[in-house]
């Protein structure tokens, strides 16, 4: 019987844990070499601190390295801070630039200063130079270890190079040819390499049509020209188009984890936090990333209860208008969340721009009308069968609810838009924020059409 992931992963943890309470170092390490350094971090994670500790002073430098790169920022700041100032600095030099990097970020500057005082020179440099860079910038987030290659090399001169300084390199797959000053050239692949004559000439079979983007490239920009080239690294030059990094597909997919859960976290009207998971976060940071939105969305909720108050002559007088209160205020809300829900991911995926602001509306409108004649034909004959009310309030219910996703989706889609064009986050406008604003249109188109057809 075939075991599934998690069951493994389960079995091997408890496995690590009873070979460090048994102190059995030996077999621990024998283990451990034979395994994946994402598996080997999974186990640590999941341990106490000092059993995790434990086990990561067992590894081999290199291994150890590896495994370090992929676990938690919480478990990388308990080892780092945990180990000696020369033990410390001997990880990071092991470390890519980019993580390396990312991690010092998230440390307090005494920390950072002991471990860069035990650092490489090299390496305190690479790390320097990628500080510099403005967060959710390309340079933020590429690493400075990738294969250069000269255009006059042989074919044998760059396999040889590559043998030589390629296990330093984030990747070999493909090399990039530069000039004397820096400037990209092109690129070579390193299948093209080992397919072509020792003695042919890298510049004369060498792709020179190359995608590359700017340092101060936006990240989100780079995930589209991943997506659009389907690409597995991007070479990155500066404002004088020498190159000087790289980003490679798991750089990219951190960077869409890292956007994705903003966006979500700004459409439940939660403030964006430090992406800790779930279990690992105290419930008084919890609490911090939810409270402003709640006290914002509680007091516009007063608008609400104003717009009700002001009709009270006519809920006095048909008491059943209040009944359906909730029912026209959640479909318009609804209505209204899906669109700018859709059209959030659509910029966010490239697929539409604001100068497709009419194109978008027009649709919304169109659908906006399909969807609210399909609801009000239910509504209208739930009001009449199952409500058993009069066929005036049944006509208002079903004309409210045209009137309320219509103006609901178009009302979305034109905020969405309009605030992306002004350089903020459009997921914000997808938020319960949205909701409360249509909330109170669906009230005051309600009673508005209540009070002219009630003649109240």
């Amino acid at each position: 019987m075939v075991e599934n992931r998690e069951d493994i992963e389960t079995q091997n943890l408890e496995e690590f844990r009873n070979l460090i309470a048994e102190k059995k170092y030996t077999a621990l390490r024998e283990k451990a070499k034979d395994m994946n350094d994402s598996d080997l971090a999974y186990i640590m994670d999941n341990m106490e601190d000092e059993d995790m500790l434990t086990m990561f002073r067992l590894f081999p430098k290199e291994l150890a390295a590896d495994v370090f790169s992929q676990l938690t920022l919480e478990s990388q700041q308990y080892i780092i801070t945990s180990l000696s100032e020369k033990e410390a600095g001997s990880i990071i030099d092991n470390l890519f630039a980019d993580d390396a990097t990312d991690l010092l970020e998230e440390m307090p500057a005494n920390v950072v200063k002991k471990i860069l005082s035990n650092a490489k020179p090299e390496t305190r440099k690479d790390i320097n130079h990628l500080l510099q860079y403005s967060d959710d910038s390309a340079g933020s987030v590429m690493t400075t270890e990738f294969m250069d290659l000269k255009e006059k090399m042989t074919v044998k001169e760059a396999l040889q190079r590559i043998r030589t300084i390629g296990i330093d390199s984030e990747t070999v797959n493909t090399c990039y040819v530069l000039d004397s000053k820096r400037l990209l050239l092109g690129t070579v692949a390193l299948r093209a390499l080992v397919v072509h004559h020792e003695n042919e000439v890298l510049g004369d079979f060498m792709n020179e049509n190359v995608i590359y983007c700017n340092t101060s490239m936006d990240e989100e920009d780079v995930i589209q020209l991943f997506k659009k080239y389907d690409l597995t690294a991007l070479p990155v030059v500066d404002n004088e188009n020498r190159m000087v990094g790289i980003i490679t597909v798991d750089d990219v997919m951190d960077i869409m984890e890292k956007e994705t859960t903003e966006d979500l976290d700004k459409m439940a009207a939660i403030i964006p936090g430090d992406n800790k998971p779930y279990l690992k976060s105290s419930a008084i940071d919890t609490w911090k990333k939810r409270i402003p939105w709640l006290m914002v969305l509680m007091v516009s909720a007063t608008f609400t209860g104003r717009i009700i108050t002001q009709f009270e002559d006519a809920l006095s007088k048909y008491v059943i208008l209040s009944a359906y209160i909730p029912m026209l205020m959640d479909t318009g809300g609804n209505s209204g969340s899906q669109s700018s829900t859709e059209i959030v991911r659509s910029l966010s995926l490239g697929q539409i721009h604001f100068t497709d602001f009419f194109k978008v509306v027009w649709k919304e409108m169109k659908v906006a009308l399909l969807a609210g004649l399909c609801l009000a034909g239910v509504a209208f004959l739930k009001c009449i069968i199952l409500d058993s009310v009069s066929v005036t309030i049944a006509i208002v219910i079903a004309i409210t609810i045209v009137c309320d996703v219509f103006f609901a989706k178009v009302v979305a889609a034109s905020l969405t838009l309009i605030v992306s064009k002004m350089n903020l986050d459009p997921a914000v406008v997808a938020s319960p924020l949205l909701t409360t604003i249509i909330d109170a249109l669906a009230l005051l188109i309600y009673f508005s059409i209540a009070t002219t057809l009630l003649g109240i």
